[in-house]
């Protein structure tokens, strides 16, 4: 099933998927009643019509192992998002789908505007068709069960590459987490990389400054510095109860 860009998604349907933050009853406070009628304290005075009042009962925050999420990995290049989410969406209990905006943006073979060569208004073009078509194929997997992590570099201190694309694109229900290890092993990956990936030692720092920006902002930032790709993953899932338990304001 396809559905237009920036509107809701459905919630998904079927046996162990859970709904996104916000769109599922436990969410909202409207839990269903157990069987057999309202639950109430032995003692607790009757309400109007003989009925007990229904006692308030505490939300609780779909599992990250087994729900059907849309996460957004931010990061500087040499940050390890790409290996991150490929081994966290291959890992997991549930079908999850990796869409890596590099790889997308690299399908433009002829003509391929690469920003390395200066950031233009080709390149601007090409990126936001490449998330464009990221949110789309999101929106896809997870209209059918599937989740999703998307990764990319978004800049807290630039509107045309930022979250409020990602949110119009994907859904309210994205949850963006930031991987941001120190500047030297950021330099360090950095060096292993070839093609038009690696980038000039200046480059990668001024990148790594502008990140940091994301602190302050609210969003759970990971430094993964000392940490392998797996420990990394696992502590994502962390992160990610975190999240759907107080949703981050973005």
């Amino acid at each position: 099933m396809q559905h237009a860009v920036g509107s809701e998604l459905p919630p998904p349907h079927g046996p162990g998927q859970a709904a996104w933050a916000g769109q599922a009853p436990e969410a909202t406070g409207q839990m269903p009643l157990p069987q057999g009628g309202p639950v109430h304290a032995p003692g607790a005075p009757l309400a109007q019509g003989g009925v007990h009042p229904v006692a308030p009962v505490a939300p609780v925050p779909p599992d990250p192992r087994t729900a059907t999420l849309a996460v957004l990995l931010i990061g500087p290049a040499g940050a390890g998002k790409t290996s991150v989410a490929k081994y966290w969406a291959g890992h997991r209990r549930v079908p999850t789908a990796h869409v890596s905006l590099d790889d997308v943006r690299e399908w433009v073979r002829s003509g391929f505007a690469d920003p390395q060569t200066g950031w233009n208004e080709q390149s601007e073009t090409q990126y936001r068709l490449a998330r464009r078509t990221c949110g789309f194929a999101a929106r896809n997997f997870l209209a059918n069960g599937i989740s999703c992590v998307i990764d990319d570099a978004v800049f807290p201190d630039r509107p045309v590459v930022g979250l409020g694309g990602w949110k119009r694109h994907v859904g309210p229900g994205l949850l963006p987490v930031v991987l941001l290890p120190g500047l030297e092993v950021v330099l360090e990956r950095n060096a292993r990389r070839s093609g038009n990936r690696r980038l000039t030692d200046e480059e990668v720092a001024r990148i790594h400054g502008r990140m940091a920006g994301w602190y302050g902002s609210g969003l759970p930032i990971v430094d993964n510095s000392q940490l392998d790709v797996p420990t990394t993953a696992k502590l994502l899932d962390d992160v990610l109860a975190r999240s759907l338990a107080a949703p981050p304001q973005w």
